[in-house]
């Protein structure tokens, strides 16, 4: 069975060639590395391997681990469901924010966001296949909800996340992802520089439409605990 730092590199190779093959510029597409549910060694492993970004869904075992990891120069992104009561701990614990859906979160965020620390990055998820098990705004709120997040302090607004609903067919995987890129787009505001979709499933569809940072879990750490 292949170490972690050696799926790591198949990874970014696959990577790499998605790239190529959409016409995309080496090095445009950040791998995520989703380390839910996964000890903080297997961490450690990656991190050897070269990774840097980790995605945290859960934030008691993502403080957890934190704390573990603490001579690690990692950059720590949130990608879970956010309840206001944990708005605090992301604020003062995380460089990302991807599930944003809400004014109301937002504005938490950016009010409780240390003033030492510089602005937290946040995206806003989209429920771009409107799955009532899913969180996110729809495409029409974004427009709105970008307005109002942009104008607050001690938040960088970088762009859009989403989960589409689960597809195999590479044409129809590309589609979700298609639609909220061109949506983005529309908004011409050039400070939206990120497109966080793309998991294990379905990376190359969401390269090959846009895609700056794809969030890779089991390819990488192996099937969830």
């Amino acid at each position: 069975m292949p170490t972690i730092p050696q799926r790591l590199k198949q990874l970014l190779s696959q990577i790499k060639d998605a790239e190529l093959a959409s016409l995309r510029q080496p090095g445009s597409v950040l791998l995520l590395a989703v380390s839910k549910t996964k000890p903080a060694r297997a961490i450690a492993a990656a991190y050897q391997g070269g990774q840097r970004h980790f995605g945290e869904n859960y934030l008691q075992e993502a403080l957890k681990k934190q704390q573990e990891l603490g001579a690690y120069a990692i950059t720590w992104h949130f990608i879970g469901p956010i309840q206001s009561n944990k708005t605090r701990a992301l604020a003062t614990h995380f460089d990302w924010v991807h599930s944003v859906d809400s004014l109301k979160i937002a504005q938490r965020l950016s009010s409780q966001r240390p003033t030492f620390l510089p602005p937290l990055n946040i995206c806003l998820q989209v429920n771009i296949s409107d799955e009532a098990s899913k969180s996110g705004i729809s495409l029409t709120e974004l427009p709105l909800l970008c307005e109002q997040t942009a104008k607050l302090p001690n938040l960088k607004l970088r762009g859009v996340m989403a989960i589409p609903a689960p597809q195999h067919d590479f044409e129809q995987q590309r589609r979700p992802y298609k639609t909220l890129y061109q949506a983005v787009k529309k908004l011409k505001q050039p400070e939206l520089d990120t497109f966080s979709f793309g998991m294990t499933g379905d990376l190359n569809a969401a390269i090959a439409e846009g895609s700056t940072i794809v969030r890779i879990g089991t390819a990488l750490f192996g099937e969830r605990n």
